[in-house]
């Protein structure tokens, strides 16, 4: 009797041999990061120059209560960080703002990075923070102080705060603005995305025993 040739697999029968398609999220990760780095510097910037033409400089018009004793609209110059530390290194900030920026980027450049949502919500807050202080502390708005005396017409380089809360005989929060706000969401997310990321799998990490 004819035996017949046994019946060879073909090459693309393989399992696991099919290309993966790429992430959505690697493809239009600098779309989300970049719009959103855009919209929350831009929105930042709009509400600081709309504060400041309606209030002037700091001390030149009362405040606009919203919450008498709680919530209020005050203009204030911050030579310092978030929140007001570390006054006078306003340009050691900068520096360190710029620095951060181009870490940023080169995360984002990462396509693990551009298919992790959270991540990059995390990181276009962060960096439209940073460039809506980074312009103030530039003296890109052309302030000039008006007190005191000795420093009366030199530039201001320094950030434009406007959202104050306090509750009187407990708490005077420092005045900050919008961009001090991504930061500090932007700071949570990045928490969060790292939650969800976790630990990595113990067995991912363990070396395959090769089967018999």
């Amino acid at each position: 009797m004819d035996r017949q040739p046994a019946a060879t697999a073909e090459p693309n029968a393989v399992a696991g041999s099919a290309p993966v398609p790429a992430s959505p999220g690697a493809t239009g990760g600098w779309a989300l990061f970049l719009g959103l780095a855009t919209v929350t510097a831009l929105v930042d910037l709009a509400t600081k120059r709309m504060l400041f033409d309606r209030l002037g400089m700091p001390g030149e018009n009362p405040p606009i209560p919203l919450i008498p004793g709680i919530f209020s609209f005050e203009t204030n110059l911050n030579e310092g960080a978030l929140f007001g530390m570390g006054q006078g290194m306003g340009m050691a900030f900068a520096a360190i703002s710029c620095v951060a920026i181009a870490g940023i980027l080169a995360m984002v450049s990462r396509r693990d990075t551009r298919a992790d949502g959270w991540l990059l919500a995390a990181l276009g807050l962060i960096t439209g923070g940073i460039i809506g202080n980074l312009w103030d502390r530039l003296g890109i708005p052309g302030l000039r102080w008006h007190f005191p005396p000795e420093r009366v017409g030199q530039p201001v380089l320094a950030v434009r705060d406007w959202i104050h809360f306090q509750l009187d005989g407990v708490i005077d929060w420092p005045i900050f603005n919008l961009a001090d706000t991504w930061l500090v969401i932007g700071a949570g997310l990045l928490l969060l995305a790292s939650w969800r990321a976790g630990p990595p799998r113990a067995d991912s990490a363990a070396p395959r025993t090769p089967r018999a």
